[in-house]
C-alpha cells in the first residue's frame, strides 16, 4: 500500500513532464501570414476571389508562394507576399495579374497573420517570421539543451542532498517556471525561462525515476519503470486536449502549468528513501521511514536497521581481509566503459541505441502536428499508443528476453519509415497509422534500454553507464527538432 502511493504520486507529476517536453508543438506554430499593409483596405483580391477583407481570405490560402492584392482607400494597388510587399506603379482596374513596373518594399508595418486556428502563438506574438524564423526554431532545441544539462545537474545533487529535496525543488519549479513563461515580456526573456523549465523538468524526471525505483520491490521494478514512461505519454495527449480547447497560448501556457499544481501541494508529505538515507549513514531517519513503511502495509514484524548494519559491518570486515580492497575503492570513470574491445563495442552499441530511441521517439512526436488532417487528433494518438507499447515491452522482456525483444522492435521501426516513404501523399489516414505504427515501434525499444543497459553492465560501472546512455539520449532530443525542420528541405528527410 505504501510503495503503491508513494509510485502513483510520483508518476502523476511525470505526466508534467509530457506536458512541458512536448508543449511547443502548438505553442510556437507558425499560421499562415502576410505583410502588412500602410493603409485602410477597400477591396482585397485572390486569384478569382474579391473580399471585403484579408481576414476571409486565409481559407483559400493553399502555399507559401500566393500572394494577396489589396487596394487602398486612396487607391493604391499592392501586391502582399509573406516576406515582402510591392506596390504597383500603374493603378489601373484591380486585377490579380500585372506585369507593369513594381516597388518593393520591405515589411517595415508588421504581418497579418491567420488566426483561424490560433488567435496567439509565440510567433505571431514577436514576429518569429522570414528573417527571424530562425529563433522560433530555435525554441525547441534550446528546450532540450536544458533538458540535458538538468539531467546531469539534478541527478548529481540528488546523490548529495537526497532524492526528497530535489523532488520538492524540481516539482515546485515546473509549476513556477511554467506559470512565468506565459508572463514573459520577449523572445529572450521567454527562451530562458522555458530553458529552466526544461531543467527542472528533467531533473524531476530523472530524480523521480531513482525514487520509484528504490522504493519499488525487484518482482514489480520492470513494470513500474517502464511505466513511468507511459504517465509521460499521457501528457502529451494533455497537450493535444488542451490545444484544442485553447487557442491562446499564454493562456494554453497557463493550464498546462496548473495541471502540476496538486503534485506540488502534496510532494512534502513525501519520505526519503532509506536507501539514501544508509548510504548517508542516517541509520535514526531509515528507521523511521521504515517503521512508517511497516504501519501503512501492516507489517507485524518490521525490519530493524541496526541488524542490517551489523550484517554490513560484517561484509565489510571479511572483505578487507580479502585481496579485493583496491579494487572495491577504486573510482571508476568513463573509460572504464572502453576497458578492451568486448566492453567498449558493447557501450558504442547501448549510445547508439539510446541515441536513435531518443531521435525516432522525438521525431515522431514532434512532426506528428504536420501530418495532415486534424493536428489535435494525431498528437492524441501518438501519445496514447504508447501506453500499449509499454505493456508489449514489458511481456516481451519477460517471456522472450531484453535483447530479442529490442531487435525486432528497432528494426520494424526502420521499415516503417521506408513503408511511409511509398505512401501517396493524399492518404492521410494511412501516413497517420504509420507514424503511429513506427512511434509504437521506437517505443518499444527506447522504453526497454534504460533497464537493458543496467543490467549489461557489472555493479561497479553500472550507474556511469546508464548516466552516459542518458546522455546520448538527450543529445538524440536536441537534434531530433533540427531532423524534423529537415522536412523544408525534402519532406521525407526527417525518415531517412
Amino acid at each position: 500500500r505504501f510503495q503503491a502511493c508513494v509510485y502513483f504520486a510520483c508518476v502523476f507529476q511525470a505526466m508534467s513532464c509530457g506536458i512541458h517536453y512536448l508543449a511547443s508543438v502548438f505553442m510556437a506554430v507558425t499560421p499562415n501570414f502576410v505583410c502588412g499593409i500602410p493603409g485602410n483596405v477597400s477591396s482585397v483580391l485572390f486569384y478569382n476571389s474579391s473580399e471585403s477583407s484579408i481576414e476571409d481570405i486565409w481559407t483559400l490560402w493553399t502555399s507559401t508562394e500566393n500572394y494577396i492584392v489589396v487596394q487602398l482607400e486612396n487607391g493604391e494597388i499592392w501586391e502582399l507576399n509573406q516576406c515582402s510587399r510591392s506596390k504597383r506603379e500603374v493603378s489601373l482596374d484591380l486585377a490579380y495579374e500585372y506585369k507593369g513596373n513594381k516597388s518593393i518594399f520591405s515589411c517595415s508595418d508588421g504581418f497579418l497573420y491567420d488566426d483561424t486556428k490560433w488567435k496567439s502563438t509565440v510567433v505571431t506574438q514577436w514576429d518569429l517570421v522570414c528573417d527571424r524564423e530562425w529563433l522560433a526554431k530555435l525554441i525547441q532545441p534550446t528546450f532540450m539543451l536544458g533538458v540535458l544539462i538538468g539531467a546531469v545537474i539534478f541527478g548529481d545533487i540528488a546523490d548529495r542532498l537526497g532524492r526528497q529535496r530535489v523532488i520538492w525543488f524540481t516539482s515546485t519549479g515546473q509549476f513556477v517556471f511554467g506559470i512565468a513563461v506565459a508572463f514573459t515580456f520577449n523572445y529572450y526573456s521567454f527562451v530562458i525561462v522555458r530553458f529552466l523549465l526544461a531543467m527542472v523538468s528533467s531533473g524531476y524526471l530523472v530524480v523521480a525515476f531513482v525514487y520509484v525505483t528504490e522504493f519499488v520491490g525487484i518482482k514489480a521494478r520492470t513494470w513500474a519503470s517502464m511505466h513511468v514512461h507511459a504517465f509521460f505519454a499521457v501528457g502529451i495527449m494533455i497537450v493535444a486536449l488542451v490545444g484544442f480547447l485553447v487557442r491562446t497560448w499564454w493562456v494554453y501556457q497557463i493550464f498546462l502549468s496548473i495541471s502540476t499544481l496538486p503534485f506540488v501541494l502534496c510532494c512534502w508529505m513525501l519520505p526519503e528513501t532509506p536507501f539514501w538515507l544508509l548510504s548517508e549513514e542516517r541509520y535514526e531517519d531509515a528507521q523511521k521511514v521504515i517503521n512508517i513503511m511497516a504501519r501503512w502495509n501492516k507489517v507485524s514484524t518490521p525490519c530493524k536497521v541496526s541488524e542490517l548494519c551489523s550484517v554490513q559491518q560484517d561484509d565489510l570486515v571479511s572483505g578487507r581481509t580479502g585481496d579485493n580492497d583496491t579494487s572495491s575503492t577504486k573510482k571508476h570513470n568513463i573509460l572504464d566503459l572502453f576497458c578492451n574491445w568486448h566492453i567498449a563495442r558493447r557501450t558504442i552499441t547501448v549510445w547508439l541505441i539510446w541515441f536513435t530511441g531518443s531521435l525516432g521517439y522525438y521525431v515522431f512526436s514532434l512532426s506528428s502536428v504536420s501530418l495532415g488532417g486534424n493536428e489535435y487528433l494525431n498528437l492524441f494518438l501518438i501519445g496514447a499508443v504508447e501506453l500499449p507499447c509499454y505493456i508489449v515491452a514489458c511481456i516481451g522482456m519477460d517471456k522472450l528476453g531484453r535483447r530479442n525483444t529490442l531487435i525486432p522492435f528497432l528494426i520494424l521501426s526502420a521499415l516503417i519509415c521506408v513503408l511511409i516513404m511509398f505512401i501517396p501523399q493524399d492518404f492521410n489516414t494511412l501516413i497517420i497509422l504509420a507514424n503511429m505504427a513506427g512511434k509504437f515501434s521506437i517505443g518499444v525499444a527506447f522504453g526497454l534500454i534504460y533497464l537493458y543497459t543496467a543490467e549489461l553492465y557489472p555493479t561497479i560501472v553500472r550507474s556511469l553507464a546508464v548516466g552516459s546512455g542518458s546522455m546520448m539520449c538527450r543529445a538524440g532530443s536536441v537534434v531530433a527538432p533540427f531532423c524534423v525542420y529537415l522536412r523544408s528541405v525534402w519532406i521525407f528527410m526527417p525518415l531517412v
